[in-house]
């Protein structure tokens, strides 16, 4: 984007009342060559760039450390009633993203797409899916939310079910399933859908297959979604594509079997690995050269049950490098299975679950993505959720509990980016016939194998709301930061029930900063500045109006921060997309210093002494412990 471009681009924000002081860039804040920024509603010079991976981060155009938060869009995918979109409509889409932004503080989605849908004859990509995809992927993008497109399987394919079936699929089509002679399906003794991946022998079978290109099933796969990648980009304006983050291959792959002699790391060696490099380079014919591809390790390398887990992790694939993402899933399976986690999860659950992601990929030298994560929102372990849910976004933060956070912040590690499962609209709305029954209509919850994880749902009037804490949902982060992150946490205090969670209470010995933060909520980041031109930006949920938010940085301090401006180091901007939403923007002008920045809406108009004595024992507890 042109200087000249970005100024007649803040000169309209301004003329049109989206942002509240006017301001054009400084001589040196400036787009990087080749960028090609969208013009959105908010956007500011330093928006819309290209994600790549570079040192093991994802970084924008202008090298700062990008943190991806958001949600699955969505299990609607899933389903035949929408024909394998997401959304019935564009502006259904348009809803869910104004509302994952403004409500669910989401900057990114990974955004579900079907093979069966793609390539219902086979040979034959059919057109219109990618048109249609494309159009509902532009409403998040319009939204300056980045979207990773996922090619979803579960339990392989729909058609492996018969009509009178007690469970599910989705994924390959028709035609796939065909060309095997799969035995009928039954998963014999199970009580969750996902026992079918290993004991339901038509899906291990119909997994094998593919992994082995039998009936050239995996060629097949490659052609398809070469075709639908070329077709998306086409379909979208260079701008857009920019928002495109990379593309998840494959959902969840497991084996199916395994040959004689052949373990789950062997099998990931010898198999998963090289799909994956063939896939890259058909990304790369699609023209996603420069963009990652998000590759998942066996389904089971990283569970929590002894019994399920499996040796993997992608171990013998070499550095990864910028080309692919390290990308996996976590399922407390304990806790949802009600019988081997009784009572609630609790500070540092997740630390070393959490902490086994960042270690893999910084072997791998790449970054990381939680791609989905959740725990379901009703039956009889619901009442788990609250807990389980932050103490999962607690370890995306920081690989350290919350109780030994403000003594040992030198070991929290890198804050991993994570997409929650999942953002449905039309949670308990809809009108699913089950593996196409008309006597098995499927409206409660996610209307796919019994589960009910939606983070919103749709009132009686039609307004999104969220079904779960906002003050979990909308978390203050660090979308971007210019240099390197060193340590972050954040204390959502949300609720379960009518008890509200603190598991990182500020210690007595910092007395100004804990009686700043009183009983509100805090978010701590400390980094190391790299002299870039763009300021480090944190995402402000909506329960930090700009008015009672109060930062004290080694920058400054301020209460009710103002108006961006590239000379004011600690200010609020809206986010780009027109939705509402806000950040906070701290700007630096030097390399190689350690800044840290606390964010609190617990205090109301506090006292320059209380400022400056927070600001004093801030630098001091930086100083000592990093």
């Amino acid at each position: 984007m042109s200087t000249i471009r970005v100024r007649l681009l803040v000169v309209l924000v301004f003329l049109s009342g989206f942002l509240a002081v006017a301001g054009s860039p400084s001589a040196t804040a400036v787009t990087p060559p080749g960028a090609t920024a969208a013009i959105v509603p908010d956007s500011l010079w330093f928006d819309g760039t290209a994600l790549t991976v570079s040192d093991g981060r994802f970084t924008d155009g202008f090298g700062r450390e990008v943190v991806l938060r958001g949600y699955n869009v969505s299990g609607e995918a899933k389903l035949a009633e929408n024909g394998g979109l997401p959304f019935a409509s564009v502006a259904d889409a348009r809803k869910s993203a104004t509302a994952l932004r403004a409500l669910g503080g989401g900057n990114s989605v990974r955004f579900l797409l079907s093979w069966a849908r793609a390539e219902p004859v086979r040979g034959q990509v059919d057109t219109g899916y990618p048109a249609a995809v494309a159009a509902q992927m532009r409403a998040f993008l319009d939204a300056g939310i980045r979207v990773y497109p996922d090619f979803h399987q579960d339990l392989y394919s729909r058609h492996l079910f018969g009509a009178g079936s007690w469970y599910t699929g989705d994924g390959a089509p028709g035609w796939a399933v065909q060309a095997g002679s799969y035995p009928q399906e039954s998963c014999g003794i199970c009580f969750f859908w996902g026992q079918n991946i290993t004991q339901n022998k038509a899906v291990q079978q119909a997994q094998y297959d593919f992994w082995h290109n039998t009936y050239g099933l995996q060629d097949a796969f490659l052609a398809m979604a070469q075709q639908t990648m070329t077709q998306l980009r086409q379909h979208l304006t260079a701008e857009e594509f920019a928002g495109v983050a990379g593309v998840d291959p494959y959902n969840e792959p497991y084996a199916g079997t395994y040959d004689p002699g052949r373990t789950s790391r062997i099998w990931e060696r010898d198999l998963l690995w090289p799909f994956y490099v063939r896939f890259r380079a058909r990304m790369d014919t699609a023209g996603w050269q420069d963009k990652p591809a998000f590759v998942e390790p066996n389904l089971f390398w990283n569970a929590n049950i002894g019994s399920q887990k499996q040796e993997g992790g992608l171990l013998d694939a070499g550095p990864l490098g910028p080309r692919y993402v390290f990308n996996t899933h976590f399922y407390d399976q304990k806790a949802i299975s009600g019988i081997l986690m009784w009572g609630k999860a609790s500070d540092g659950r997740y630390a070393g679950d959490f902490g086994a992601v960042r270690d893999r990929a910084s072997a791998a030298r790449t970054a990381a993505v939680v791609s989905e994560f959740g725990h379901p929102l009703s039956g009889t372990v619901a009442d788990k959720a609250p807990t389980v849910l932050k103490a999962m976004y607690q370890a995306l933060d920081s690989r350290v509990p919350g109780a030994s956070w403000w003594s040992d912040p030198k070991d929290s590690g890198a804050v991993l980016s994570g997409t929650q499962w999942q953002w449905d609209l039309y949670n308990g709305r809809h009108h699913e016939l089950m593996n196409g029954n008309p006597d098995k209509v499927r409206t409660f919850g996610d209307a796919w194998n019994d589960e009910d994880l939606s983070a919103v749902r749709l009132d009686s009037n039609g307004t999104v709301t969220l079904r779960q804490d906002a003050r979990l949902l909308d978390r203050l982060y660090p979308s971007a930061t210019a240099g390197t992150t060193v340590a972050f946490t954040y204390e959502d205090r949300s609720r379960d029930g009518s008890t509200t969670l603190t598991w990182n209470p500020v210690p007595s010995s910092l007395p100004g900063v804990r009686q700043l933060v009183g009983c509100g909520q805090y978010g701590l980041l400390v980094w190391r500045s790299d002299g870039g031109p763009a300021p480090t930006e944190l995402h402000l949920p909506a329960s930090f109006p700009t008015a009672s938010t109060t930062v004290v940085s080694d920058l400054g301090t301020a209460y009710a921060p103002p108006s961006y401006t590239p000379t004011t180091p600690i200010a609020v901007a809206p986010e780009p997309g027109g939705t509402g939403s806000r950040r906070l923007l701290l700007t630096d002008p030097d390399s190689g210093v350690l800044h840290y920045a606390l964010v609190t809406n617990g205090a109301t108009a506090p006292s320059p002494a209380l400022l400056a004595a927070a600001r004093t024992e801030l630098s001091e507890w930086a100083a000592a412990r990093l």
